[in-house]
């Protein structure tokens, strides 16, 4: 197990298998040395966090949604270094989507579910570049995804 494996251990986090791809692409790509991430939505063991937030999902929910998807991105992460996350040198940058109703503003609050599993996993190498964005629709109706862009060596 690796060390971030570790960390995450202790943090009660352990890592599913990678979510296969629902369309037409793959689950990361790589060039050179950084491993872009496809987004990953907010699904689990359990089936995952569903609907508008700020109508059919609370804030605190939808952080937690961000945080599975943070989940899945390291399980994709994992794949992608065949197995080994001290592989990653940084999180370069995430992209957070959030399915808002018109009167939610709390985006970057939501997208911070998956940012602290970042900072938890990597330390400073997770601290990242990011964007939060609240979107109409999200594929199958999940309140969130999340893309990424990794440093590997």
């Amino acid at each position: 197990m690796s060390q971030v494996e570790d960390r995450l251990a202790a943090a009660g986090i352990t890592l599913p298998q990678p979510n296969p791809p629902v369309a037409n692409y793959v689950p990361f790509v790589r060039a050179g040395n950084l491993v872009h991430i496809s987004g990953q939505v907010s699904v689990d063991a359990a089936g995952g966090v569903k609907g508008v937030v700020g109508e059919d999902v609370d804030a605190e929910t939808a952080k937690a949604a961000a945080r599975t998807c943070g989940i899945n991105l390291l399980a994709q992460m994992r794949a992608a270094c065949d197995g080994d996350l001290d592989r990653i040198v940084r999180v370069v940058k995430l992209g957070g989507f959030v399915q808002a109703g018109p009167n939610f503003f709390d985006i970057p609050q939501v997208v911070n579910g998956c940012s602290d599993v970042m900072v938890l996993a990597f330390g400073d190498a997770g601290k990242h570049a990011r964007s939060a964005v609240g979107v109409y629709r999200l594929p199958l109706n999940f309140a969130v995804e999340v893309d990424a862009v990794v440093e590997v060596r």
